[in-house]
């Protein structure tokens, strides 16, 4: 949940650190997700949450089995990390395993489970930090 003050408040499963609190315990009542202020969106899954921050800065945390983290690993995080090389973002989208981001200029950018093409860059590997989805601006 995000609270008007721009903080970000979790509860639930928490396998993977999905809720942010530095712990893979999971919880009946609301914690505050650490180390995030300043927060305007959230997108998350089952596994996986980002955080768009007012300065257009991306902040992810979860299950990071695919990079879907976008911090150039595949370790799972149980507090935020900045997403690598990405600013000026105004909207994101939590997929399954993998996660896309639009930038004021409009390109999209995605990262992480490309099983299926669902990055849009043409193959089937995954990305562990963002790439530019080319030929699609909107």
């Amino acid at each position: 949940a995000l609270k008007q003050d721009g903080t970000v408040w979790a509860w639930g499963y928490n396998s993977n650190g999905q809720l942010g609190d530095g712990t893979t315990t999971s919880r009946n009542t609301p914690v505050q997700v650490q180390g995030l202020t300043g927060v305007t969106a959230l997108a998350m899954n089952g596994e996986h949450s980002l955080a768009l921050k007012q300065d257009g800065t991306v902040w992810a945390w979860g299950n990071n089995y695919s990079g879907q983290l976008g911090d150039g690993t595949t370790t799972d995080r149980h507090t935020p990390v900045r997403v690598q090389g990405l600013t000026g973002v105004t909207a994101l989208a939590a997929g399954d395993i993998h996660t896309l981001a639009l930038k004021q200029d409009g390109t999209v950018w995605a990262w992480g489970d490309n099983r299926v093409g669902q990055l849009g860059d043409g193959t089937t590997m995954e990305r562990h930090t963002p790439m530019q989805v080319l030929g699609l601006s909107l």
